[in-house]
């Protein structure tokens, strides 16, 4: 695999920004192999991911951040210069549904997800098993010993002491505390089963027959505050008929939720998404 730098870009929009940037990389010997350029005409912001060949360019990570730093202040950029041979620390946190933790852990043991997982933190003990098979180190939290607010404490102590980058709630049925949310804003991504906005909260394929529908769906976000209104980075649906049952919707929509997350973890892992307001830019 070509070892790249990711060079990932919002700012207002600006005439002369894009050759201002081209620019500087031709200068550095750049060799530019994926470029993605997006503006928000609404809001006048400019968005921008470019890969560029780590062996094309004359500059180490150090010494490129230090020389673009004068221009990205000068366009007001909010940006980040990052390596594709770094592996991000991601932490796994499930309940009792198990198909989103196994399947993230086969694309990861496969080398479809490239990173690191220190850690599956469960507040079921039967996770463990997955662990297991897989070699990571499995805590259980005991939520109902504990209490919420000590639970979750141990949460964030063992997301500190594993140093993670990337917290992934692989249907962990617990909503974690503002503070938490704060703390890892942009770096929580969660799956909701439903394709939101519609069905938020508990039980949403029996909402979901409840109301009729002809599509199901899953939704990989950002984690917030606000129950299931974070930041969308992907999502999935399914065509069922009314013939389903709200326990065939729990079946089919099962294939959307994997396959919503294990897009939306990769997408993020690969700094293809940029959280702008309550949405994103993704460049899939």
């Amino acid at each position: 695999m070509q070892q790249t730098y990711r060079l990932v870009i919002d700012c207002p929009d600006q005439v002369g920004l894009v050759a201002s940037v081209s620019q500087f990389l031709a200068s550095h010997n750049a060799s530019i192999v994926e470029a993605s350029h997006h503006t928000d005409l609404q809001t006048g912001r400019f968005f921008m991911r470019h890969e560029i060949g780590a062996d094309s360019l004359k500059l180490d990570h150090e010494s490129f951040v230090e020389a673009f730093t004068p221009l990205a202040s000068e366009y007001q950029m909010n940006w980040k210069f990052t390596a594709s041979s770094k592996k991000q620390r991601v932490a796994l946190l499930a309940s009792l549904e198990s198909h989103c933790l196994v399947d993230l852990l086969h694309r990861w043991h496969t080398g479809e997800l490239h990173c690191d997982i220190p850690v599956i933190i469960g507040n079921h003990p039967q996770m463990k098993q997955f662990a297991d098979w897989y070699k990571v180190p499995f805590h259980w939290v005991d939520f109902k010993a504990l209490g919420k607010d000590a639970a979750f404490a141990q949460i964030s102590t063992l997301l500190d002491e594993y140093k993670i980058d990337l917290t992934v709630l692989a249907r962990f049925m617990q909503i974690l505390p503002d503070s938490l949310c704060q703390q890892l804003a942009g770096k929580a991504i969660n799956i909701h089963h439903s394709f939101l906005p519609s069905f938020a909260g508990a039980k949403p394929y029996q909402q979901a027959y409840d109301r009729g529908v002809k599509l199901i769906g899953a939704t990989c976000h950002y984690v917030t505050k606000d129950l299931d209104e974070g930041p969308i980075i992907e999502q999935s649906v399914k065509r069922i008929s009314h013939s389903d049952s709200a326990a065939d919707m729990v079946r089919k929509g099962k294939d959307c939720e994997v396959t919503a997350l294990a897009h939306g973890v990769r997408y993020h892992l690969e700094d293809r998404v940029i959280i702008h307001r309550n949405k994103t830019v993704v460049f899939a």
